[in-house]
């Protein structure tokens, strides 16, 4: 069987080498040269094995190699590589911020509604009672500041568009699913090109947020049903798909995926995932799938 160990470092500041992947390839037992996605970006090295294959000892041997270096490390089956569903987180995966942090500031509350969402994110608090909390200090904000906190403070992440469009235009469905607010992924979805986009809905009055959110609320477990019921109304296999977030409450689709990235993630979350992107941009998640810089369309 044929295994691919993949190394990815930062666009911005790119480290690999050619000597540095291939000492990486020969430590590993690759009877082939690495093959280059992106140079000094990212290369794949195939690994043929007839014994048990152990990717934990696998990925020890490369990071012994690589020692102090930026560089990310994914193994990977060769089968069923090339992803036909994506799942993405929005808050700190697709975009830079949190919004319900951000939304916090336009009521002088960020500081306190940010560590809610750090703890949240971390594991340590129940999503739905700190959604619940946190949306409750958000009463008698004015709809049109939601505008405002989108459009002055809402940054897409490095790769965003670039991920969609390519994983789009070689027949990939792409979803947003967040536990965040319709208001902010439907904009996003339409700005990047997703096909289709979920979350929880604040409930106004009069122009104005009640501090309370539409019920029952979209977290880890809603996420996970949703990865589900894409995969059986698109026809494909579990295998097929990706899955990609920073925090507690994407565990579950991410663990439940073909393959399951943190991305940027919680101590937590990188732990478990099948590969953790500490590195990299969301262009990262192509050259898992492995896309050349080529073959990446710009958006």
């Amino acid at each position: 069987m044929t295994y691919i160990l993949t190394l990815v470092s930062s666009p911005e500041k790119p480290v690999l080498t050619q000597a540095i992947a291939a000492e990486v390839a020969a430590a590993v037992g690759s009877k082939q040269l690495p093959n280059w996605l992106a140079p000094s970006i990212a290369c794949d090295i195939s690994i043929t094995q007839t014994q048990p294959f152990d990717s934990t000892v696998v990925r020890s041997i490369a990071k012994q190699v690589l020692g102090d270096l930026a560089v990310d490390i994914a193994i990977q089956a060769q089968a069923h590589r090339r992803k036909q569903l994506l799942i993405a987180d929005m808050d700190s995966t697709i975009i830079a911020q949190e919004c319900i942090d951000e939304l916090g500031g336009a009521v002088g509350l960020k500081s306190r509604i940010a560590e809610i969402t750090e703890r949240a994110m971390r594991g340590e608090y129940p999503f739905d009672e700190a959604l619940i909390q946190r949306v409750r200090l958000l009463q008698g904000l004015p709809q049109r500041a939601l505008e405002e906190v989108y459009n002055d403070c809402i940054t897409l992440n490095p790769g965003a568009r670039e991920l969609v469009a390519t994983m789009r235009a070689n027949g990939a469905y792409c979803a947003l699913i967040s536990g965040g607010f319709t208001f902010f992924t439907e904009r996003i979805a339409k700005t990047i090109g997703f096909d289709f986009n979920n979350a929880n809905s604040l409930i106004f009055e009069n122009g104005i947020l009640t501090g309370k959110v539409t019920l029952p609320i979209l977290g880890r477990e809603a996420k996970l049903e949703a990865l589900r019921t894409l995969i059986s109304q698109r026809g494909c296999l579990r295998e097929d798909t990706l899955a990609v977030g920073d925090g507690a409450n994407d565990l579950a689709m991410i663990n439940e995926a073909g393959l399951g990235v943190a991305y940027h993630a919680k101590p937590k979350v990188a732990e478990i995932a099948d590969v953790a992107i500490n590195h990299g941009d969301l262009t990262a998640l192509l050259y898992l799938q492995g896309y050349t810089a080529g073959q990446i369309v710009s958006a």
